[in-house]
């Protein structure tokens, strides 16, 4: 599994393994009913904590993300759509914060802003 850990990132290493596993999720890289690493097989090849590991696999089961099945591991969950549709939801929200964040530095009008973001909506199809 290729996650990335930084040390240089503001984000707690728990946190940046769970971002990554659901993105690898969202994006179908993992499909449902697909067996994720132990804690400790995963632990050992990011070089960090089983506590570490341990509080990121509670995350991601406790958001619907993967399942623990006791004495066989944990797995990822079957979709629930609702929930996906609701974390790209967040996803894009994130995304257009900052996007309007630059474009209030950079003097950006509101018009053109929302001209842009049908632009690039539109250019899509």
């Amino acid at each position: 599994m290729d996650i990335l850990i930084s040390n240089s990132s503001g984000k707690p290493i728990y946190e940046q393994i769970c971002s990554q596993m659901k993105n690898m999720i969202l994006t179908g890289q993992l499909q449902p009913g697909d067996p994720l690493p132990s804690l400790r097989l995963l632990a050992k090849e990011l070089r960090i904590s089983v506590i570490t590991t341990k509080r990121a696999y509670e995350e991601l089961e406790r958001d619907g993300f993967l399942q623990s099945v006791p004495g066989k591991g944990s797995f990822v969950a079957e979709k629930n759509q609702e929930f996906i549709r609701e974390e790209h939801l967040r996803m894009a929200e994130e995304s257009l914060q900052k996007a309007v964040q630059t474009a209030k530095i950079a003097g950006i009008t509101e018009e053109e802003f929302i001209e842009m973001v049908n632009l690039f909506y539109q250019g899509d199809e």
